[in-house]
């Protein structure tokens, strides 16, 4: 098959192209940082009280950013080593530790890859060296997230630079590359940013799939657990840690165990199967989810709260409902998609010879997974009170995330589909929220 009909010229370019693609590559980097002094003690709150009138705030931000040394402490060597050491045991732990090489799906080429599957391996080691340093130095030993939060996010940004130009520079390597659907236009900006390579890899080690589970979404966890000794060394021991502080570790690292858990669902998703591996997913995976997914731990760190025994059921009610949602509802997709009806769901034939599920969860919504990732993220944020809405941004954020993939979603079902996705969509007309969109 020649290059030019494996591989077509994308003509259709999302995020409004390449001003969207510079918008996105510009902002990402902003808003994290934004979160950080806009939520912090050492600014004065959350958010901090100039915050509050709009010339204080841009008096404050043209303070720092002309100020050469304020650019110069977003960078710490010491942080710098402790991140890319991290993603190196995250590397050699993916090597050595024993896994399951499963098949992902059939590509345009009609190979099928394979997978390493031992993410949820990483995550106990690293789980039980941590644990095993806080048991001998005690919380003390695990603040340095908390302490180095800055210099460790900087680190992140530039693995995800280093990365996005690394995998873009590489896609070039010869004709026989398989290239992502959109991710061919030809422009460098817009290609290096969405993804020029589907499946970018080294040898067996793709680092798509790699990024996606493992050192961020680990990350995660262990920013949680240091944030828990912080407060712990703040208030004089491990059991003088809030409740709140305690629920928002154990939802996040229940949800963090379940995505490492069920690591081979990972690649029925778009992001494996449709979209390449550039910038856009690069800063996802890496800085974007665990530093701004984390945002409720610190905060409960230097601002704790006791929710008592009402406040805690409440949550974790909230929190119970989105995970039986998303949970038995990811489960009928996969079962249903391996050939596997036990719930005896119905479904439409379409004209491709595929079916779509049309009961269940997913005869009440077409994205019904969604809708319990977003009760799921809104019950991470309610320990965290109503004293600030900046804790609240990540389901806010995850809300227009979810929209949007939803559309790309629609789009892409349209063009496989065609006239038999208007009749779904007759069928199953609610897109995320069951009687209201």
């Amino acid at each position: 098959m020649s290059s030019s009909i494996l591989n077509p010229r994308t003509t259709h370019r999302e995020f409004f192209g390449v001003p969207g693609a510079l918008t996105v590559t510009t902002i990402v980097p902003i808003v994290s940082y934004a979160l950080y002094f806009g939520c912090s003690e050492r600014t004065g709150g959350c958010p901090p009280p100039h915050a509050y009138s709009w010339d204080a705030v841009k008096e404050a931000v043209v303070a720092s950013v002309s100020d050469v040394n304020w650019w110069k402490g977003l960078w710490d060597n010491e942080a710098a080593t402790l991140y890319f050491g991290w993603y190196a045991f995250c590397v050699v732990a993916w090597a050595v530790l024993p896994g399951d090489w499963v098949e992902g799906t059939q590509l345009r080429n009609g190979k099928r890859l394979q997978y390493k599957i031992n993410a949820l391996s990483t995550f106990l080691l690293a789980l039980g060296i941590v644990a095993g340093l806080i048991y001998r130095d005690g919380p003390q030993a695990f603040t340095f997230i908390y302490e180095k939060w800055i210099g460790l996010l900087t680190a992140s940004i530039v693995m995800s630079f280093i990365q996005a130009t690394y995998v873009y520079i590489a896609s070039f390597r010869n004709d026989n590359v398989l290239l992502a659907l959109a991710g061919n236009s030809g422009n460098p900006i817009y290609d290096w940013f969405i993804g020029r390579e589907l499946n970018p890899s080294i040898g067996w080690f793709d680092i798509k799939t790699f990024n996606e589970l493992r050192p961020g979404l680990i990350l995660w966890v262990l920013i949680d657990i240091s944030m828990v000794c912080e407060q712990a060394v703040r208030r004089g021991g491990i059991h003088n840690v809030t409740d709140s502080m305690w629920l928002v570790l154990a939802f996040q690292a229940w949800y963090v165990a379940d995505g490492l858990y069920n690591e081979p669902a990972l690649n029925t998703t778009m992001d494996v199967t449709t979209d390449g591996f550039g910038f856009m997913l690069s800063i996802g995976d890496l800085a974007w989810v665990p530093f701004t997914y984390s945002l409720q731990a610190r905060y409960l760190a230097f601002h704790p709260i006791e929710l008592g025994i009402w406040g805690i059921a409440g949550v974790i009610g909230t929190n119970l409902l989105g995970y039986y949602i998303f949970r038995t509802a990811n489960g009928d997709k996969n079962n249903f998609r391996n050939g596997h009806n036990p719930k005896n769901l119905k479904s439409m034939d379409t004209k491709r010879g595929t079916k779509l599920l049309i009961s269940g969860w997913w005869g009440i919504c077409q994205h019904p997974n969604y809708l319990g990732d977003l009760i799921m993220a809104l019950a991470w944020c309610l320990p965290t009170g109503f004293n600030t809405p900046i804790t609240y941004f990540y389901p806010i954020y995850f809300l227009v995330l979810l929209v949007h993939r939803q559309m790309r979603d629609d789009e892409a079902c349209e063009q496989k589909y065609g006239e038999d996705w208007k009749k779904y969509k007759k069928l199953v007309p609610y897109k995320i929220f069951p009687y209201i969109y």
